[in-house]
């Protein structure tokens, strides 16, 4: 194995530094990790973390020549709270990047006009109310508001003669309602008072107001069919998460008369939707069936037609994420494949499979294509850098980088990253992502964090993954390996690869990390006795339970947004008919001592790991009460020190800078505690800012 023989400022946090044994097991472990020489290169830090960018959307003109792209951009928690903003620039080919709208402003949904010469976007600036349509011309200039409503609106897609836009909006609140509100009668209807999304058709000129079409259910998305006056519409049966998640549908309709002229029966979850250039097909990301866990087949089917779809790459073990057609008969398709992704290409009978890219160097999402070009643009990751826009042409070997986000990075020392697979105890061969300890030593064993994603229907890339929750190479160069393993349920290896979780939560899906650690310990990598588990959603649903079943396989455990109690969880989230259809498959009254032996809670008295408990205050998928309960039950039984932390505001994970910060910094502290230093009581509950705040 390559040995790394740098290192530098490779130290615990603050607080941490006030218990004197920690921090002299600390100097020591650092000491023997770099052959007790002092280094110089900087490592990623927590402070890193919060001035880290990263590209969230690219889009290419119609000639080939430019990319619009969103940059999200943190704000410094020690001037301002809140979200990141997210901003507007354009590269062009030879990665000459301009900033065309930035600050205090978040920009999405950038599109073209089909001369190249105007960018298309939807923000709220100045005096705006609502979210609005702008457009800013491509050589530069101030944007101009060109659309908007009385509520706010997104999704806007130009007609093919580019007089018209199509964009979704639910009707502005009547005044009087209004008024009743203001004075107080703000009540909240339970899952009843929802307003649905409806499409709106409007001159680009603004010469007509906007016009709903009286279409079934709440939609999603809209797009023209580029050679008739048809519309595709997605549309739910509410505008609730459920059924967002579940029960979208696509729907073809006469934008003239909003009559629906056509049902596309989509079987499942549904991912991005394209019309065929000769507006003869549609294309779309779709699950198997209403159990697949998520969307990954790539689908079509003829309009008109009878409505079904033909999945063209049906035996694929893997996930596609995106798509486009390159003519009408011959789709491009990124796919996600094991801890990489591949690039390639397709007929629409099913034949002419031919792979353009494929591997890890960069791992690839989004898609974009240029038709005068022959060009596409994606968003590509490495495990030295997060997402930036990628340029890559057929007779290119491999994709050029265009932009460059985040220069600082390259003065930073980076941990070793790669692949890992290893057999479940049942045989099955599963992988996952490992960060070695910075300046790891062949033979010295390390304290080991097993980073457990959520879903379960997802998985980890061997790109980037350090963020705010995940330790990554913040916890690597603190002397942690971080692991992050791909259990059975998750997606990247097929339909059948996702749902062998289905009906047996914390079963065997929970086995398969305990089988990775074990890998790691036989490999020589990680101290069996120093473990520690992490993770949000589904990843704290294996926190505690790591903290209650398996206590004995863990020193230390941080949760955050868990489930602790899935008898009660069913009935608190906001997505019961997907935790049914492709979770457990039954319902509670069905089987009430699976629910309650599947909960962490119902193991609670083999608790030995002391735990962390982190959430969001406004969550709706993960109820808050999963970790107010659990607090409660551990603190009571008192085996081990517990701590729960509330954030205020936040949901389903974490938006604000100053959570962001705090999260990790409350994360890598705990670990360090009991995986490196004294354990024993809980560390301080206070956290000491300042040494993460200000310039490095």
């Amino acid at each position: 194995m390559q040995r790394v023989t740098e290192h530098t400022r490779h130290r615990p946090s603050n607080l941490v530094q006030r218990h004197h044994r920690q921090v002299t097991g600390f100097i020591v472990g650092l000491l023997l990790a770099t052959g007790g020489v002092a280094l110089a290169e900087e490592v990623f830090t927590p402070r890193h973390l919060t001035k880290l960018r990263s590209v969230l959307s690219a889009e290419i003109s119609p000639d080939g020549q430019h990319v619009a792209y969103t940059l999200s951009v943190p704000r410094d928690p020690q001037v301002e709270d809140g979200p990141a903003h997210v901003e507007l620039h354009v590269v062009d080919r030879e990665a000459n990047s301009r900033s065309f709208l930035s600050g205090d402003v978040s920009v999405s949904q950038v599109a073209w006009s089909s001369d190249s010469r105007t960018i298309y976007f939807v923000s709220k600036l100045n005096d705006d109310k609502h979210s609005s349509l702008y457009a800013v011309p491509a050589d530069g200039g101030e944007p101009q508001r060109v659309l908007t409503h009385g509520s706010n609106l997104s999704g806007p897609a130009l007609s093919p003669d580019g007089a018209q836009v199509a964009f979704l909006a639910t009707e502005p609140v009547p005044q009087a309602e209004q008024d009743l509100k203001d004075k107080g009668f703000n009540q909240e209807i339970y899952e009843e008072d929802w307003r649905p999304t409806k499409v709106w058709i409007a001159p680009l000129d603004g010469s007509q107001a906007a016009r709903p079409l009286d279409l079934p259910g709440s939609a999603s998305d809209v797009q023209w069919n580029p050679q008739t006056r048809e519309l595709a519409v997605v549309l739910a049966p509410t505008p609730l998460v459920d059924d967002s998640y579940m029960f979208r549908r696509v729907h073809v309709v006469d934008a003239d008369t909003g009559r629906v002229v056509e049902n596309i029966a989509n079987p499942g979850k549904l991912g991005v939707v394209h019309w065929s250039p000769d507006g003869n097909r549609l294309a779309m990301i779709s699950g198997e069936d209403i159990q697949d866990p998520a969307e990954g087949r790539l689908m079509v089917a003829d309009v008109p037609g009878d409505g079904q779809l033909r999945d063209l790459m049906p035996d694929y073990e893997a996930h596609v994420s995106a798509f486009t057609w390159l003519d009408a008969d011959k789709i491009l398709w990124l796919a996600d494949e094991g801890t990489g992704t591949v690039l390639g290409t397709m007929q629409v009978d099913g034949g002419g499979k031919e792979i353009w890219l494929e591997g890890k160097d960069p791992v690839l999402a989004g898609l974009s294509w240029s038709d005068d070009a022959e060009a596409a643009v994606m968003l590509g990751h490495t495990a030295q850098h997060p997402p930036e826009v990628f340029f890559h042409t057929p007779s290119q070997e491999a994709p050029q980088r265009l932009t460059d986000s985040n220069p600082w990075l390259s003065g930073l020392k980076f941990a070793r990253q790669e692949t890992i697979t290893w057999n479940a105890r049942d045989g099955l061969e599963l992988q996952g992502v490992l960060v070695y300890p910075l300046n790891y030593r062949e033979g010295r064993t390390y304290p080991l964090i097993m980073a457990v994603h959520g879903g379960p229907e997802a998985h980890i890339s061997d790109g980037w993954v350090t963020s705010y929750g995940r330790p990554g190479q913040v916890g690597a160069a603190r002397g942690f390996a971080v692991f992050y393993p791909n259990y059975r349920g998750s997606t990247g290896r097929g339909v059948e690869f996702s749902k062998m979780g289905q009906a047996d939560a914390a079963g065997k899906e929970f086995d398969d990390i305990v089988d990775g650690i074990d890998a790691l310990v036989e490999m020589g990598i990680a101290d069996p006795d120093k473990v520690g588990i992490t993770g949000g959603s589904y990843g704290g649903y294996a926190s505690a339970w790591g903290s209650t079943y398996y206590s004995d396989r863990y020193a230390a455990s941080v949760m955050f947004v868990g489930i602790s109690d899935n008898v009660s969880k069913v009935g608190t989230t906001d997505i019961p008919e997907e935790m049914f259809l492709v979770h457990h498959l039954k319902r509670l009254w069905d089987d009430w001592d699976y629910f309650l032996e599947r909960s962490p809670i119902y193991h609670i008295k083999k608790n030995q790991t002391p735990t962390l408990i982190l959430h969001g205050k406004a969550d709706p998928r993960v109820h808050p009460s999963q970790s107010l309960e659990f607090h409660r039950h551990l603190k009571t039984l008192g085996q081990a020190p517990v701590r729960l932390v509330l954030y205020p505001g936040e949901g389903h994970g974490n938006r604000r800078a100053a959570s962001r910060l705090d999260y990790n910094l409350r994360m890598l502290r705990w670990f360090e505690h009991y995986l490196q230093g004294p354990g024993g009581e809980a560390p301080d509950f206070r956290i000491d800012y300042a040494p993460h705040l200000g310039d490095d």
